[in-house]
């Protein structure tokens, strides 16, 4: 049984610990700062929390002793832009695509083969590299500089982003991230060459002739099965995606109630054909169908989906749940999820029952087992 709980909101970091009857808050952390992300690393224990100052920019923490005390370590930086090279539009603004930060996006670990390495998403679309535990960090120019870049655009941010950045746990050189607008890439070498893995996937809100390109694609969040790394599953802008063979071809799963419409998804760490959604009205409108809170499962890799609501809002609720604000147990038996509206859930038995943890919590961004 996992025991603690991270929750990173729009104004701090809650570190819940389950004690004998119930969960319970046993750090406060940043208040009223915001925080998007929050890692913790399965190798040392480490916590990483990404601390986001608005005009003051953006900021990482590492705490070495479970979240009471953080300190502060470098944060991702660009180069300067050379004279030489060209501002890449955004091919929906037509605005200049900056070579500096705007927000870290997500972390992820690297191998067990390779002792403080880490991995950071970024908007403007950066994809960063620490092989000292965050004290210093790399710009992905092999990636950066891929002509194909130049295709990729802003979706609800203004410059494209890296959210989700999948590690092979076979072999920790295989590495797979996912771009908001720009599809899913593959690195097998490390970071040394990169290769498109988002075949398959559909953009109903992009021009016929572009609608399967394969760099115009809005994955919202891409998640890996820990047991069967070939398996990924993508809450995409329009749908819901899964690949059997890491990217080389997805299938679009549709006629799924109460929406295919989301921005989370998560899949068990045991059983590549669990998965658990939280579904949403779409496009503009972005609130739970019907006013009810529900999340759906499938336990057949996509063939049937389960709606899933006891103990969940079920009457005028308003809750949007973001990309990273979902998570799986270590056993896949455990969830957690929580909303824009402060509300946070748990469920011990696979989504069949979900115990409301907090209903007055700052908005929440994203939510993890520690």
């Amino acid at each position: 049984m996992n025991e603690r709980l991270l929750v990173g909101t729009r104004k701090g970091l809650f570190i819940y610990e389950w004690h004998e009857t119930s969960w319970e808050v046993m750090h406060r952390q940043f208040l009223g700062v915001e925080i998007p992300y929050v890692h913790r690393d399965i190798r040392d224990g480490f916590l990483y929390a990404v601390v986001d100052h608005g005009h003051f920019g953006t900021k990482l923490h590492r705490s070495r002793d479970g979240g009471e005390v953080f300190e502060e370590i470098a944060v991702p930086t660009y180069p300067p832009k050379p004279d030489d090279v060209e501002d890449v539009l955004c091919p929906f603004r037509r605005i200049p695509i900056p070579w500096s930060l705007e927000k870290v996006w997500c972390i992820a670990s690297g191998g067990a083969d390779e002792p403080g390495r880490l991995w950071a998403g970024t908007i403007p679309g950066g994809l960063f590299r620490s092989d000292d535990g965050g004290a210093s960090w790399e710009l992905v120019r092999s990636l950066w500089d891929l002509p194909e870049r130049a295709k990729w655009a802003g979706g609800g941010y203004d410059y494209p982003g890296i959210h989700s950045i999948c590690v092979d746990p076979r072999d920790s050189r295989v590495v797979i991230v996912a771009i908001s607008c720009g599809g899913c890439w593959m690195t097998r070498d490390g970071g040394e060459s990169w290769e498109i893995r988002s075949q398959g996937m559909r953009a109903e809100y992009a021009p016929p002739d572009m609608a399967y390109d394969p760099v115009a694609q809005d994955p919202h969040v891409m998640v890996q099965c820990i047991s069967n790394p070939d398996v990924l599953w993508v809450q995409h802008h329009n749908g819901i995606f899964k690949t059997t063979n890491q990217g080389e071809k997805w299938e679009e799963i549709t006629d799924v109630r109460p929406s295919v419409f989301g921005f989370v998804v998560t899949v068990h760490p045991n059983n590549p054909e669990v998965a658990w959604f939280v579904p949403a009205q779409k496009d503009e409108v972005r609130v739970p169908v019907e006013g009810r809170v529900v999340v759906t499962r499938t336990r057949d890799g996509g063939g049937s989906f389960e709606v899933l609501s006891n103990g969940l809002p079920q009457k005028d609720a308003y809750d949007l749940t973001f990309r990273h604000a979902m998570d799986v147990g270590d056993e896949g038996n455990q969830l957690a999820f929580g909303s824009t509206t402060g509300s946070l859930w748990v469920s011990e038995n696979q989504g069949e029952d979900w115990e409301t943890i907090n209903e007055h919590l700052p908005p929440v961004y994203c939510v993890r087992w520690g």
